[in-house]
């Protein structure tokens, strides 16, 4: 079964996880960390890039080259960063780790992680076909996937542009089995206007949301062990633009439309004394 046809699949089967209703930050939680992108530049001490499958090529049959700290691809400015996608061949000269991909992006992990807690990322996407922007976490030291875990708080594919996907995946709920966890919802104006992508994180229950609005839950069943329920342990965020792939490159890649930019204008976190206090 392709990735599509198992994403598609989520579209039926979310109305079990999809909510509506606000979503706020508890009222116990304090801000821990944040990133309003002042500096100028990525703060390297805060963010790693990871370029750890360049030349052995990307996840999910998708065509970028993930660039290290390049301009072209990451930037720092006036408050705001800016992941950039570009189709372009480059010269295997000034970069070694090349793979032969016919596109450029970047993505850049946490280097602090968090146990529970809730998290808001405030972006503006992009919608081309082809295009693939996500904010999401791993965790930290993550050995075997999806066994481990993986929170996807916000993914957009430009082959289905304004609409965005919230998603859990560990052993026994992955799309790999098509019994991922999650919803869809509406975005008309994600890809002109910046949101706020929202992760209310608790031993007992996961909730993603946008713009404080509640779009997908997830609770903790009793009996729930590491293959139904991995997160318990700190998780890394990440913020990343692939291009292409079985999923989003699923209606093709439309090359005239690059450059293509993911806008994000600050990371937020925020934990309650006992979350701060189970790291």
């Amino acid at each position: 079964m392709s990735l599509l046809t198992l994403f598609a699949d989520l579209v039926s089967r979310g109305a079990e996880y999809r909510v509506s209703g606000p979503m706020e930050r508890p009222a116990a939680a304090r801000m821990v960390w944040h990133d309003e992108f002042a500096w100028g530049r990525l703060d390297p001490g805060e963010w790693s890039f990871d370029t750890s499958r360049n030349k052995a090529g990307w996840y999910n049959g998708e065509r970028q080259y993930y660039a290290a700290d390049r301009a072209a691809n990451l930037r720092v400015a006036d408050g705001q960063l800016t992941i950039e996608a570009r189709r372009e061949r480059l010269d295997p000269a000034r970069f070694p780790d090349w793979g032969g991909q016919d596109y450029s992006s970047s993505k850049i992990i946490s280097r602090r992680a968090w146990r529970y807690g809730f998290f808001e990322v405030r972006a503006v996407l992009p919608c081309a076909r082809g295009s693939w922007p996500a904010i999401w976490m791993l965790p930290k030291g993550v050995r075997r996937w999806p066994d481990d875990g993986e929170i996807d708080i916000m993914e957009q594919v430009g082959a289905e542009p304004n609409l965005v996907y919230a998603t859990l995946h560990s052993g026994r709920y992955n799309h790999r089995l098509g019994t991922q966890r999650g919803a869809q919802q509406p975005v008309p104006t994600s890809c002109t206007a910046a949101h706020r992508y929202q992760l209310d994180w608790r031993p007992d229950a996961i909730t993603i949301g946008i713009d404080d609005r509640a779009v997908m839950r997830v609770r903790r069943k009793p009996g729930d062990g590491q293959p139904e329920w991995p997160f318990d342990r700190p998780f890394q965020l990440i913020l990343n633009l692939a291009v292409g792939g079985d999923w989003a490159g699923a209606k093709g890649i439309d090359d005239a439309a690059f450059p293509q930019r993911m806008r994000v204008d600050y990371v937020r976190v925020w934990q309650s004394p006992t979350e701060r206090r189970s790291r």
